[in-house]
């Protein structure tokens, strides 16, 4: 199924400065929410406690939220959980304040909102949420490490900039989007941001492995041509793909109820954010680059030279001749 004729050529990269100029709008304002608002850590990485409970009857979350603001949880968020009759309160601070019958005293404290049973009380430590985020961030620097050690010895060293620079283009909106919509972050959101990157990457590898061949095997000289045409034949391909888990992610956010809702949004953000750079802007960053279709054909004859001779001084090794 094709969406875009794969013979005709899009001129993508006349148009590369409009839209690194649109990119960089959004990160510096991306970064700019990120300092002046920051993010809304949840109880996974600042530590309190969650408690998750279920009535009878339909949940009176706004008599509950009347009720803790008289206590000592006044800073309670009280979400539904999946049905109108279970509830999630999440308590943030240290858990060095909240008893260890956390569960006994809220069945004290909200029995005039009717029948319930508390059904689980998890309590993080601030200590704990310190650990889990400083691997958060750890996990996020290795991995580009890792693809940049990656593509620079799959491809070349331009390609492996391109690619990280793409990626962070990438988290740092996505970032951005959870900080302005004020989404709590959580293991969930690290577990988005981390499959935003293999998603991504995935879209960026196909498209440069095309370029790649598209040096080798066309004869144009400029590169921006050549770009124009490999992006071109995998238009139909990554906007299939795109469409498809995007229709997957909204379904998720729409009907996965609030435990999920984080996660879909920010991949939601992230396949939106991850299929326009790999059209538009991991391309463009090999351009600026001065990635030289000249040395790459130098270097990849030269490589097949060497090959053929290795070929031939093994063929006489076995023959005997040497």
């Amino acid at each position: 199924m094709e969406i875009f004729k794969s013979n005709k050529i899009y001129n993508f990269m006349g148009s590369r400065l409009p839209f690194l100029g649109l990119s960089s709008l959004l990160v510096i304002a991306s970064l700019v929410l990120l300092l002046v608002k920051g993010l809304n850590f949840g109880i996974d990485f600042e530590g309190g406690t969650i408690v998750q409970a279920k009535y009878e009857q339909k949940a009176p979350i706004s008599q509950i939220r009347e009720i803790l603001k008289e206590t000592k949880y006044s800073n309670a968020s009280i979400t539904e959980f999946g049905s109108p009759d279970e509830i999630v309160i999440r308590i943030t601070g240290s858990s060095s304040n909240i008893a260890n019958d956390i569960g006994d005293e809220m069945h004290q404290i909200l029995k005039p909102t009717g029948n319930f049973e508390v059904r689980r009380v998890d309590i993080v430590g601030p200590k704990v949420g310190g650990e889990l985020r400083e691997k958060g961030i750890m996990a996020l620097v290795l991995s580009l490490i890792v693809i940049l050690v990656y593509v620079s010895y799959r491809f070349e060293w331009r390609f492996a900039v391109a690619s990280i620079l793409a990626l962070t283009h990438d988290i740092i909106i996505a970032l951005g989007a959870i900080s302005l919509f004020n989404v709590e972050v959580n293991l969930d959101i690290l577990a988005a941001i981390l499959t935003i990157l293999g998603y991504s990457l995935n879209d960026t590898i196909i498209v440069f492995d095309r370029i790649r061949e598209g040096v080798q095997t066309s004869k144009e000289e400029e590169l921006e041509k050549v770009v124009n045409e490999s992006v071109s034949k995998t238009l139909s391909r990554t906007t299939l793909t795109s469409l498809t888990t995007f229709f997957v992610v909204v379904t998720l956010y729409l009907f996965g109820g609030e435990i999920i809702n984080g996660f879909a949004f920010t991949m939601l953000v992230g396949v939106v954010v991850g299929t326009y750079s790999s059209i538009f802007i991991a391309a463009s960053f090999l351009v600026q680059l001065k990635f030289s279709i000249k040395d790459f054909r130098n270097k990849e004859a030269d490589k097949l030279k060497r090959q053929k001779e290795k070929d031939k001084m093994r063929a006489m090794y076995e023959q005997g001749t040497m």
